[in-house]
C-alpha cells in the first residue's frame, strides 16, 4: 500500500498540488504522473431502477453469495471471499486506502492559487456571501453606534445562525466551529450558534447512485439487494441511504457525498481567508490568529471528505470505547467505501434529543447521558482521541439500551500534557487557588508564557467564589461554562479547539439531561471520574495534584480524601488496590522527603487521636467512684484538654475508620491486596520511615500523657 502511495504524484508549476498520509507514514507528490503497480480501467455506468417500486420503499434485487469487486484489469465483476478475520478486513481497508491515494487535502497555496485565476467565479459568490454578510455587519455598526450592542445581542446571534445556513454548507460548519469559540463569540452567539444542524435540501437521488457505481466500480445492484430510493438523511457533506448487502444480508447506511462539494467549499474558504486577513488587521477586540484559525477548520473540514479517513476514525474509536457494555459504534464496510462513498452498519436508534421516543422503548435518558458523560471524559482524559462534532442528532438511543455514537468525520486530538493540566485545574478549583488556575492556562496553551496573569485573577475569583458557594451537585454545567467564557472573552485567551469542542460535548449531554431531570448536574455525574483518576493514577503529574489537594499548610485534610474516596467509589473502574500502591511509591521516592515528614507528622497525631479518643469514650462508661479513685480525685474527666480539643480527636478517629471501611467495602477488596505493600515496606527507605513514624507516635504519646501526669493544660494547636 505504501508502495502505491509513493507513486501517486501530482504537480503544479513545481510545487506540491497536495499531501497524502495514512497512519505510517506521510508522502508530498510533485510529478504529473499517476501510476499504479495493476492500472485499472474505471468504467461509468447509468443507473436504472431494474424493478421500479414506488418512492420511499426498498428496491429489490436478487442477491448472490458472495460480495463483488470489480477487476483491476477491466472493471469487471469479480466475486471476493467473505471477510471471516482480521486479516481479511485488513485487506479490505487496504484496497480502500489506495481507492483515496489521490483524495485532496486543504492547502491555503493550492487554494489562492486555484482561485485566484478565476475571478469571475470569485466574484459570484463573494458578493453572494458579502450582501449576506454585509446586512449583517451593518445592523451590528448601527447597534454600536446607537449603543444597543449588548442589548441586542441574542437577536443577532439568531440573524447569524439564519445566515449561515442561507450561505450552504461551508457556513454552516463555519457556524458549529463558531459555537465552539468561547475566546471568540459572546456566550449569545454561542449558544445560538451551537443550534445550527446540518439540515440542507436533498441533491437528486440518481446523482447519488451515479456516484456510488463511479467510486466503487461496480452497479447498484451487484452490490446491494435493496436500497432506499431516497435518501433517509441529509447533512451539510453528504446525504445517506439505507440499504441491504447481497453478500450478507447486513442492514448498512450508505453515505454519498454531494455532487461539486469539494469546489464549493474550496471557493468558499478562499474568500473568508481573505475575510480574516481584514480581521486580523482592523478588528482589535477578536485578539485570537483569525486566518489560523480558518485554516484549521478548513483542514478538518476537508478532512471529513474524505470518507475512508473518516472509516478509519470509526475503526480507533471503536477500539477504544466500544469496550464499555452501553456504548455502541458500528462497523465499517471497507470493499464498499471510498473518499466519496461511506458504508457503515445500519444503526437502529432514537436520536437522544427524542426522549418520549426513548422511553417507549423502556429505557432512561438519564442513563443513557450518563454513559455519554463517562465517554467523553475518558475522550478528553484518558486517551486524548475525541468525536469533535456531538450534536445530538450524532447520538442515537439503540433498544438494546446503548449509546451509540454516529459520524467520525470530524475527530479531534488532546494532547498528553494537557490531559494532566486539566484534571490539576479541576484540583486547583476545588481549593480556590485562583493564582495556580491562572498558571495552568500556560500549561493548557490558552495563553503564550509573555502574558502577564496577574490581572486574571481576580475576575476568576469573583466569578468561582460565587459559583462555588453551592456544592458539586448543585453546580450547573453550563453556568460554569458561560462564566468561564465571559473571562476567556476579555482577555487574551486562545482556546485550543479540543478544550472549546469537549465543553461544547458536556454542554450539550447536560442540555439533554436537564429535559428528562429538570435537577441533573453534568459535574454530579462526572466527578467520580475525576476522583477516581486523582485516586487511581500513577501520573506524577497528578500524584502531585492528589497531594496538593490531601495536604495543606502542613496538615492533612482527611474530609477531602474521604469525599474522593465516596466519589471514587461511584465509578465503575475504581480499584482500592490501586488506590493504595501508587501513594506508597511517591512517598517512599528520593523526591519524597517533605511528603514523609508530613506523613510522620500526621500519624502521630492519628494515633494520638486513636489512643486518647477510645480512653476517652471508655473514660465514660467507668462508675463514678472508680473514676475517683483511679484518676486521682478527679471525676471530671482523665485528661487536661478542652472539650473542644477531645471532640476534634474523637472526629478524626472517626473518619480514619470510615475511611478504612470506605476502602473495605471497594467491589475488589481483598486483604491479599496489602501484600504488595507489605513488599514496598520491606524496602529501606520504608524501614527508615517506619521507624521515624514510631518514634514520632511514641514522642506525642509520650508528651502527652507527661502533661497529663503533670496536669498541664494543653491547647489546641499542639
Amino acid at each position: 500500500m505504501a508502495t502505491i502511495a509513493t507513486m501517486l504524484s501530482f504537480s503544479l508549476a513545481g510545487q506540491p498540488f497536495c499531501s497524502f498520509s495514512n497512519p505510517t507514514q506521510s508522502f508530498s507528490f510533485k510529478t504529473i504522473t499517476v501510476t499504479r503497480p495493476r492500472p485499472r480501467t474505471r468504467t461509468r455506468t447509468s443507473f436504472t431502477w431494474l424493478n421500479p417500486q414506488p418512492r420511499g420503499v426498498l428496491v429489490e434485487a436478487t442477491p448472490p453469495s458472495s460480495p463483488p469487486s470489480p477487476s483491476p484489469r477491466d472493471g469487471s465483476i469479480k466475486v471476493l471471499a467473505l471477510p471471516e478475520n482480521r486479516a481479511d478486513d485488513i485487506q479490505a481497508e487496504a484496497r480502500a486506502l489506495a481507492r483515496a491515494a489521490n483524495a485532496s487535502v486543504y492547502s491555503p497555496q493550492l487554494v489562492a492559487s486555484k482561485y485566484g485565476s478565476q475571478p469571475i467565479k470569485v466574484v459570484g459568490r463573494a458578493l453572494q456571501v458579502l450582501t449576506a454578510v454585509g446586512m449583517f455587519g451593518l445592523k451590528l455598526f448601527i447597534d454600536q453606534k446607537s449603543g444597543a450592542l449588548d442589548q441586542n445581542k441574542r437577536i443577532r446571534a439568531i440573524e447569524l445562525r439564519d445566515t449561515f445556513t442561507r450561505l450552504g454548507p461551508t457556513f454552516v460548519k463555519l457556524g458549529q466551529g463558531l459555537s465552539t469559540r468561547p475566546d471568540i463569540c459572546p456566550p449569545e452567539y454561542l449558544e445560538e450558534l451551537s443550534e445550527l444542524q446540518d439540515g440542507l435540501p436533498t441533491f437528486p437521488d440518481e446523482q447519488a447512485f451515479e456516484c456510488i457505481e463511479s467510486e466503487l466500480g461496480l452497479s447498484i445492484d451487484s452490490i446491494f439487494s435493496s436500497i432506499s430510493p431516497r435518501a433517509v438523511a441529509a447533512a451539510s457533506l453528504g446525504q445517506v441511504y439505507k440499504g441491504q448487502l447481497k453478500y450478507s444480508g447486513k442492514l448498512v447506511a450508505v453515505k454519498v457525498q454531494r455532487p461539486d462539494i469539494e469546489e464549493a467549499i474550496g471557493l468558499d474558504f478562499y474568500l473568508i481567508r481573505g475575510l480574516g486577513f481584514l480581521v486580523n488587521k482592523y478588528v482589535d477586540f477578536i485578539t485570537s490568529d483569525v486566518v489560523g484559525l480558518i485554516d484549521e477548520f478548513a483542514r478538518r473540514v476537508f478532512q471529513e471528505l474524505n470518507y475512508v479517513q473518516e472509516g478509519q476514525n470509526a475503526r480507533r474509536f471503536k477500539k477504544l470505547y466500544a469496550d464499555k457494555e452501553n456504548i455502541f459504534v458500528p462497523d465499517v464496510f471497507w470493499d464498499y467505501t471510498s473518499v466519496k462513498v461511506l458504508t457503515m452498519e445500519w444503526v437502529d436508534g432514537v436520536k437522544l434529543s427524542e426522549q418520549e421516543a426513548i422511553e417507549k422503548q423502556g429505557l432512561k435518558v438519564l442513563d443513557l447521558v450518563n454513559a455519554g458523560i463517562q465517554c467523553s471524559l475518558r475522550q478528553l482524559l484518558e486517551y486524548g482521541y475525541f468525536h469533535a462534532d456531538p450534536h445530538p442528532g450524532n447520538l442515537l438511543a439503540t433498544p438494546e439500551g446503548k449509546l451509540a455514537f454516529l459520524d467520525f468525520g470530524m475527530m479531534s486530538e488532546t494532547p498528553e500534557e494537557a490531559r494532566y493540566a486539566i484534571i490539576g485545574h479541576v484540583v486547583h478549583l476545588v481549593n480556590r487557588d485562583y493564582e495556580a488556575m491562572a498558571r495552568d492556562y500556560y500549561d493548557l496553551d490558552f495563553l503564550s508564557r509573555d502574558v502577564d496573569v496577574s490581572p486574571i485573577v481576580p475576575a476568576l475569583r469573583n466569578f468561582f467564589d460565587d459559583a462555588l458557594s453551592y456544592t458539586v451537585s448543585e453546580l450547573n454545567f453550563k453556568t460554569l461554562v458561560d462564566g468561564l467564557g465571559n473571562v476567556l472573552y476579555q482577555y487574551p485567551f486562545n482556546v485550543p479547539a479540543y478544550y472549546a469542542l469537549i465543553l461544547r460535548s458536556l454542554t450539550v449531554l447536560e442540555g439533554l439531561a436537564l429535559y428528562a431531570d429538570p435537577n441533573f448536574k453534568v459535574l454530579a455525574a462526572s466527578y467520580p471520574y475525576f476522583a477516581k483518576r486523582l485516586l487511581t493514577d500513577p501520573n506524577p503529574y497528578l500524584r502531585d495534584a492528589l497531594i496538593e489537594l490531601l495536604f495543606k499548610d502542613g496538615k492533612f485534610r482527611w474530609n477531602r480524601l474521604e469525599n474522593l474516596l465516596t466519589q471514587g467509589r461511584k465509578d465503575r473502574d475504581f480499584s482500592a488496590k490501586e488506590a493504595l500502591q501508587p501513594v506508597l511509591k511517591v512517598l517512599l521516592s528520593a523526591d519524597g522527603e517533605d511528603l514523609r515528614n508530613l506523613v510522620i507528622k500526621e500519624a502521630a497525631r492519628v494515633s494520638e487521636a486513636f489512643t486518647l479518643g477510645t480512653m476517652s469514650e471508655t473514660y465514660r462508661y467507668i462508675p463514678d467512684f472508680v473514676r475517683t479513685l483511679v484518676f486521682n480525685g478527679n471525676a471530671t474527666g482523665p485528661f487536661m484538654m478542652s472539650e473542644t480539643e477531645m471532640q476534634n480527636m474523637i472526629e478524626l478517629r472517626d473518619q480514619v475508620l470510615r475511611i478504612w471501611g470506605l476502602l473495605q467495602s471497594s467491589h475488589d477488596f481483598d486483604p491479599a491486596i496489602l501484600l504488595p505493600i507489605l513488599q514496598v515496606l520491606e524496602q529501606p527507605e520504608a524501614r527508615r520511615l517506619g521507624g521515624r513514624v514510631v518514634g514520632g507516635i511514641t514522642q506525642r504519646l509520650a508528651a502527652r500523657f507527661l502533661q497529663q501526669i503533670l496536669r498541664v493544660p494543653s491547647t489546641a494547636s499542639e
